[in-house]
């Protein structure tokens, strides 16, 4: 095969790797009822003049199954974590005992649950487009390199290849969603 078609395969294999990569860390913010450090990834506070993200500044750990736990390294910055985390819209109330915070994850109702599934295809769909994308990017380039002396067959073979790759990378992107709908609906 053609030496440029491969450094496109590979160029397009791993942007996928990233796409589906990107879908797995979005689908992991949508809490399925139970409780998880990863739930607080995307929070970060003001610590002395630089938004520093909630793990840099604190030990966030689970003490149950619907128990976060933050405990921050300096006790004068937990007003700044309330704060963040109710600011954050990530539908917990903190509660401040002056030296930790615990956070509650409530049960979740069939319609939030049924919400929250939808959410997910949502989010899977974008990853989908995400590797069509990829697709349609890396056959127009493979189509180009007919300029640069790859011939029909080699151009054939690459799009294949890439049909190939855009297919295994859907079914991750589906087993993703899969899994997460499943830890979701479960009670």
């Amino acid at each position: 095969m053609n030496e440029l078609i491969s450094l496109e395969l590979d160029d397009c294999k791993e942007s996928m790797g990233k796409a589906v990569a990107h879908t797995e860390s979005e689908l992991t913010k949508i809490r399925a009822g139970k409780a998880s450090p990863s739930m607080l990834d995307g929070i970060s506070i003001d610590y002395y003049g630089s938004m520093t993200p909630l793990s840099q500044v604190s030990n966030v750990n689970t003490t149950d199954a619907r128990t976060i736990v933050i405990q921050p390294w300096e006790k004068n910055i937990i007003s700044t974590i309330e704060k963040a985390i109710m600011e954050s819209n990530i539908g917990l109330n903190p509660q401040n005992d002056g030296s930790i915070i615990r956070l509650v994850v409530p049960v979740l109702t069939e319609e939030r649950r049924r919400d929250l599934v939808k959410k997910v295809k949502e989010e899977a769909e974008k990853g989908r487009i995400a590797i069509r994308n990829i697709r349609k990017d890396a056959n127009e380039s493979i189509k180009k390199l007919k300029n640069d002396g790859a011939s029909e067959d080699e151009i054939k073979t690459g799009e294949a290849e890439v049909q190939k790759l855009t297919d295994s990378f859907i079914v991750k992107v589906d087993q993703l969603s899969e899994l997460k709908e499943k830890d979701i609906m479960t009670v």
